[in-house]
């Protein structure tokens, strides 16, 4: 990771945590014990995941529409446990 990424992550990661603040309060709210927007985020970066574009809390799992392959994918999270319980191409 260069220096130049840095402030483009940190940027990256505000904005997305302002998203998730404004959508958790307006329709659901995270169990106890879910683990942090910021470990999801690593979870999905540290299985080759990149560019995240879209973070919403749909019936209590994580969806995420992010890139992996230059291919647009759509991941479910368990907001418990990080794991990636669904993966599919997104249309």
């Amino acid at each position: 990771m260069n220096t130049k990424t840095i402030p483009l992550m940190l940027f990256t990661i505000v904005m997305l945590l302002a998203a998730f603040a404004f959508q958790v309060q307006a329709k659901e709210r995270l169990p106890d014990g879910a683990k942090t927007l910021v470990e999801i985020i690593k979870i999905i970066e540290a299985n080759g995941y990149k560019n995240i574009t879209e973070i919403s809390l749909d019936n209590g799992v994580w969806e995420v529409e992010v890139y992996k392959d230059n291919q647009e994918r759509e991941l479910k999270i368990n907001p418990m446990t990080g794991e990636i319980i669904s993966d599919r191409q997104d249309d």
